[in-house]
């Protein structure tokens, strides 16, 4: 059995250079999921709105002999023309530099995965290619699912973990007391109401908890 693909968050750059090579919709959607990074379109003829969404566009119509040069300084390749056959070239041109590549014909060594996005956090779906409409179902009820109570957490974790280490010594208590304030059902209840303060309360009260066994360990001063 194969090794799965492994699910990787990028940090977009312009230090990092995408070529997309096609200029209709799927490479303009493509275009919009690499934001950020410093991205090259190269294609006869594009979609209106495709200089808004990219760095650079080279009008040209190419031939896969054409593609290496293109290629110079590329982090990542995306084959996004309308042609099965040019997106091979470019798939098979790629990987023979070493530079990772996306296919919208299949082929290549990454994926993009459905993704939702929320407020601070993001969740990715993929079907690592064997049945492309099976993400965005999965992502669709995945979003239907999280409701504002969850970066609502996300949030209220962020604010129990600042100078949580004066609070509580152990690395292993902290970690304990913020899966445990996960785990609060009067917590959620709290933030489903919105109820932030009450949130708080509880998860203060949990806290405490701890707090008292990091002050049972703290050596007391001789008298």
């Amino acid at each position: 059995m194969s090794p799965r693909m492994v699910p990787v968050f990028l940090e977009p750059t312009k230090k990092r250079k995408i070529v997309v090579f096609g200029g209709g919709m799927v490479a303009y959607r493509k275009c919009k999921q690499f934001e950020g990074f410093r991205i090259t379109v190269v294609a006869e003829r594009t979609v209106q709105g495709m200089d808004e969404v990219c760095d650079e566009i080279i009008s040209e119509r190419f031939k896969p002999s054409d593609v290496p040069a293109y290629l110079e300084e590329a982090f990542m390749a995306v084959a996004a023309t309308d042609s099965a056959e040019l997106n091979a070239a470019i798939r098979d041109s790629a990987e023979s530099r070493g530079i990772l590549v996306n296919s919208a014909h299949g082929g290549g060594d990454v994926l993009l995965p459905s993704s939702v996005r929320k407020e601070g956090y993001t969740v990715a779906v993929s079907s690592e290619g064997s049945v492309p409409a099976f993400p965005p179902y999965v992502a669709k009820m995945i979003d239907g699912f999280l409701g504002r109570e969850y970066d609502m957490m996300l949030s209220l974790l962020t604010d129990l973990r600042k100078d949580l280490k004066d609070r509580i010594s152990l690395q292993t208590d902290r970690a304990a007391f913020l899966a445990e304030v996960l785990d609060d059902h009067a917590v959620w209840r709290k933030l489903k109401e919105g109820d932030r303060k009450g949130a708080l309360d509880k998860a203060r009260t949990i806290e405490g908890k701890y707090a008292q066994r990091t002050d049972s360990t703290k050596p007391r001063a001789q008298s």
